[in-house]
């Protein structure tokens, strides 16, 4: 199938915009007879009459409503790539953000907080695995990733944008304990599979010599925060991923000091044109 001519189908979302062939015409510098050819070319590669004539005003089609709308998009994002090489306008483009499937939600909250619900900013959210969400940063598909772990890969740089304590959350029932050993001994527990967390967790069960009921282990913060909130157990988990419940609560924090600390990573490529607005986001401290 042959290409579709651009040239075409400018000239007809001229004329679109329009509604007068001899207007057009002369704008665009062109004889009526040659901007007519080029129009009935473009409805001969589409196969569909774009325009009805009534009276001296050129009518759309339903098709030609189709192809107007697909030629605005097209135009104006040819539009805005020029305006963000120029440095102009530039906040418009969407900010492409990858996040580690099993990362907080309440954290990524914060952190596009100030960019969410703006018409300037649209932001693009995906989820995955590591080694697919920096495989996309690498080819420039994703402006930013948002991670527990800084990548080892030397064409990036980890941001370390928050550190959080990790503590042990749960029901207000469950908190009565004057020890943390008596509490880990005695109470269920939720546990992320998270390797800062688990590899602080290990370290610290070893060194308090108890072996733990672990009724959950749980590759998803989400999923974390829904059982602790259906208290199924005491969570092991940065404060962040309970915030919700701790304001209001219906959770509480142990005054224990694990000695266990999840930092959280903006992970980035060097790029001649980063997003305009993701330096602000890298600088902002995160919005309770």
């Amino acid at each position: 199938m042959d290409t579709l001519n651009y040239h075409h189908l400018r000239y007809f979302r001229e004329v679109a915009n329009d509604g007068n062939l001899t207007r057009t015409a002369a704008r665009v510098n062109l004889s009526q007879s040659a901007l007519s050819t080029q129009i009935r070319t473009l409805e001969d590669r589409l196969g569909h009459a774009l325009f009805d004539r009534v009276g001296r005003q050129l009518v759309l089609t339903e098709v030609g409503r189709i192809a107007l709308d697909h030629a605005d998009r097209i135009f104006g994002t040819g539009e805005e790539l020029l305006a963000v090489l120029q440095g102009a306008g530039a906040a418009s483009q969407p900010l492409r953000v990858g996040a580690l499937s099993t990362l907080s939600r309440n954290f990524q909250m914060r952190f596009l907080k100030p960019v969410l619900g703006s018409s300037e900013t649209p932001v693009i959210l995906k989820s995955g695995s590591d080694t697919v969400l920096f495989d996309a940063l690498t080819s420039l598909a994703l402006d930013v990733v948002l991670t527990t772990e800084a990548p080892s890969r030397p064409e990036m740089t980890a941001h370390r944008i928050a550190e959080q304590t990790v503590g042990v959350h749960g029901d207000p029932s469950r908190m009565g304990y004057a020890h943390l050993k008596d509490m880990l001994v005695q109470e269920p527990l939720i546990v992320p599979t998270d390797n800062s967390i688990r590899t602080g967790f290990d370290s610290l069960i070893a060194r308090l010599d108890v072996s733990p009921r672990i009724v959950a282990d749980v590759d998803d913060m989400a999923m974390v925060r829904l059982l602790a909130r259906e208290n199924v157990g005491l969570a092991i988990a940065p404060s962040v991923v309970l915030a919700d419940e701790i304001a209001s609560g219906r959770l509480k924090t142990a005054p224990f000091d694990l000695n266990i600390v999840e930092s959280f990573f903006a992970v980035t490529v060097q790029r001649r044109f980063p997003h305009p607005v993701l330096e602000t986001l890298l600088r902002a401290p995160l919005q309770a």
